[in-house]
């Protein structure tokens, strides 16, 4: 039987290629291929820097460090997003507060965080996370408006989203992390995103300064930069008779407590590959959403399939429907295996333990109860999306006769 998975990497001979060219060369890991690829991406997506990681939850783990997270600070962030969102905060000790979904876009509500605000004037609220769900990118003005009068940072997953766009206030389009409102911006390249490197991940924002905290945090906590140094020449030169005049090429200092979360070079030149048909691939993910919407929306057992948007990136396509169990078991006896994204985070039995409960985030449990992500990737082929759509029909047409 056919197999149609949610979805999938693609690998070209190209690929292959770059990563055939590191492994015959001196550099596995911390080589030049780490800076290409931070460079081309930054280009793609439009932002001043780029750090890369060992993968997407790194990147949230070390941002909120990078601003200043402190144990006991409070987190906005959405339910309806992979638990790595949310989780970073957690690492950290710091609290999350829930903010409840737009039903027709799916993203964090602006409203419901307004609402926390009032509620929860006694917490330190420091910071904010909207993610970009589905490829969807969130309006960053607004968040960063926001933000600004509450004196809080913003970090932007945007995991499902390089290459989707929103257009600003000011009638401006906006690349997903390009750092225009967000103090910081993350990314993953798991096999099932745009650009696969196996694992691996990318920090991306405006400020050097905190593109330099983040280079740090990701080797342990550890600066070769000279004009960082706080111990003396002459102590890292070991105390010589003569006074040292410069500091020796062996010496580093532990500044910060930081982790292992670097990139290899095996992994950046896969990226860079992959980069290299990025746009291609986001064009051919907007035609097979713009099939589906066609042929899916207003179909009898569909409650929602919103159109076509030219400004999403389509990491998924996602629909609400009826009887959505039946629907995803009868897809897997055709070899259509589709997913449910997200579980609501907040109904987590880990988050239950610290208070959330059912009826606290109605929107989201809402969708949940209705959500199934059908077939999306760049490779995914006109006739394979035919037979999706064909069976989505099918079994409506069974199931509600």
């Amino acid at each position: 039987m056919k197999i149609i998975p949610y979805g999938k990497q693609e690998i070209t001979e190209s690929d292959i290629a770059a990563v055939v060219s590191v492994l015959q060369s001196d550099f596995l890991t911390q080589g030049p291929a780490i800076a290409a690829f931070e460079k081309t991406f930054a280009q793609y997506v439009g932002a001043e820097h780029a750090v890369a990681v060992s993968n997407g939850t790194a990147a949230l783990h070390l941002s909120v460090l990078a601003l200043g997270i402190k144990p006991g600070d409070y987190v906005i962030c959405t339910p309806i997003t992979f638990v790595a969102s949310i989780n970073c905060v957690r690492y950290c000790g710091g609290n999350v507060l829930f903010a409840d979904i737009d039903p027709e876009t799916h993203l964090m509500d602006i409203r419901s965080v307004e609402r926390l605000i009032e509620e929860h004037k006694d917490k330190e609220i420091v910071g904010i996370i909207p993610v970009d769900f589905e490829g969807r990118v969130c309006s960053l003005d607004a968040f960063r408006s926001l933000a600004d009068e509450q004196g809080w940072w913003l970090l932007e997953d945007a995991c499902h989203a390089p290459g989707g766009t929103f257009t600003d206030a000011n009638g401006q389009v906006q690349h997903a992390g390009n750092g225009a409102y967000a103090h910081a911006a993350i990314f993953s390249f798991h096999p099932v995103k745009h650009i696969a490197t196996g694992e691996g991940g990318m920090i991306t924002t405006h400020s050097a300064e905190l593109a330099e905290k983040l280079r740090q945090l990701r080797t342990h906590g550890i600066t070769r930069n000279t004009e960082q140094f706080r111990n003396s020449a002459d102590f890292a030169n070991g105390n010589i008779p003569e006074k040292a005049l410069d500091y020796p090429g062996w010496y580093m200092e532990l500044h910060d407590l930081g982790y292992n979360y670097r990139l290899t070079d095996i992994q950046a030149a896969l990226g860079v590959a992959q980069l290299g048909r990025a746009p291609l691939n986001l064009e051919k993910r907007r035609e097979i959403a713009t099939f589906y919407a066609e042929k899916l929306h207003g179909t009898k057992g569909i409650i929602r399939c919103n159109p076509f948007n030219p400004h999403h990136a389509y990491h998924l396509f996602v629909l609400e429907v009826e009887n959505r169990r039946g629907l995803y078991d009868y897809l897997r006896t055709k070899g259509i295996f589709c997913q449910i994204h997200y579980i609501p985070a907040h109904l987590m039995p880990y988050y239950r333990e610290l208070g959330w409960k059912e009826g606290d985030l109605p929107n989201a449990e809402r969708y949940y109860s209705q959500c199934i992500s059908i077939p999306m990737y760049h490779s995914l082929t006109k006739e394979d999306a035919a037979y999706v759509v064909k069976h989505i029909h099918a079994f409506y047409e069974t199931s509600l006769t």
